[in-house]
């Protein structure tokens, strides 16, 4: 009977016996003795998100698209924010979006084969499933913005995305927001596509009768070429795909990649778009070091994210 290969000691494969009680460290860690398929890589990332958030001296990045904040795995976010284990978040306009309108309204659950053409007429988008009235989007982020803006720009005219959005968190008391729970934490958060959502049409909507505004792209590039290049180490928890996971692995190219790396997609690699790209890839152009602990975790990060946070807490 075959036990090793290439001079190495093959681990035999476990089953999974789920046991009353048991939590989700215990889970995860039988998934790791499972040897299939996408839960051995899920343990595996849960092996590495440990050690990166026990690595001193460690920058720890997290990078996602807008959408999960739609969610309630927008709770497991915020969560990170607040017991320390991120130092730094680069994501889309969305994701102010989404945080500033579910700390002043609702969404809703709904399904992803409703009546479209229904939902626009009753005024309701569609997000997957999730469910997003008019009157919880545009219309409350106008109302709440354009005044926090006269007071934020009342004594000066330009200002870096991460400096707007500290502003405008330190300006909430939602201890479920992003915004605000990244302002008590001191955690930056970097948009470099903010005009690209109502939080960044609101800006251009101000800018209409304040045409000195200038928003400060480089301050936001300065901090983050900064805050890489004086880390010893680096890791980043990186979800979906974009310009947030660029920019996270372009400024640690710098720095001749990142020492830590998990990612959380449900893209393909077959059509050679970032997005689809595996972590793997990265190292060739040296934006993850050869010898970093790396893993792609092919899933929903709605599922993913959870059952690895949840873990790894458990063993912090």
């Amino acid at each position: 009977m075959v036990a090793t290969f290439d001079n190495k000691k093959l681990v035999a494969v476990k089953d999974i016996k789920i046991k009353k009680g048991m939590t989700a460290n215990d889970l995860v860690k039988m998934m790791g003795k499972s040897g299939g398929f996408t839960a051995q890589k899920l343990s595996d990332a849960a092996d590495i998100v440990e050690k990166m958030f026990k690595k001193k001296d460690c920058l720890r990045i997290l990078s996602f698209p807008a959408c999960i904040m739609a969610t309630g795995t927008r709770g497991v976010i915020v969560d990170m924010v607040k017991k320390g284990f991120i130092d730094v978040i680069i994501t889309t306009c969305g994701t102010l979006d989404h945080d500033l309108s579910r700390t002043w309204a609702s969404y809703y659950k709904g399904d992803f084969l409703m009546d479209d053409a229904k939902l626009r007429d009753n005024g309701i988008s569609r997000l997957g499933n999730v469910l997003v009235p008019d009157d919880c989007y545009g219309i409350v982020l106008e109302d709440n913005l354009l005044p926090m803006f006269d007071d934020i720009f009342k004594d000066t005219t330009s200002l870096s995305t991460h400096e707007i959005i500290d502003q405008v968190g330190a300006r909430l008391d939602d201890e479920d927001s992003l915004l605000y729970q990244c302002h008590k934490h001191n955690v930056p958060i970097v948009v470099p596509g903010i005009t690209d959502g109502s939080f960044g049409c609101q800006l251009w909507m101000y800018y209409q009768m304040h045409r000195k505004l200038r928003i400060d792209l480089f301050a936001d590039e300065q901090m983050l070429s900064e805050m890489t290049d004086e880390a010893k180490n680096t890791g980043a928890i990186i979800i979906g795909g974009g310009i947030s996971k660029h920019h996270v692995i372009w400024w640690n190219q710098f720095r001749g990649g990142l020492d830590y790396a998990i990612y959380l997609t449900t893209a393909q690699e077959y059509d050679g778009s970032l997005s689809g790209a595996q972590i793997r890839e990265a190292v060739s152009w040296g934006k993850v070091k050869a010898n970093a602990k790396k893993m792609t975790v092919e899933g929903d990060a709605t599922i993913n994210l959870p059952l690895i946070i949840a873990a790894v807490e458990d063993r912090l």
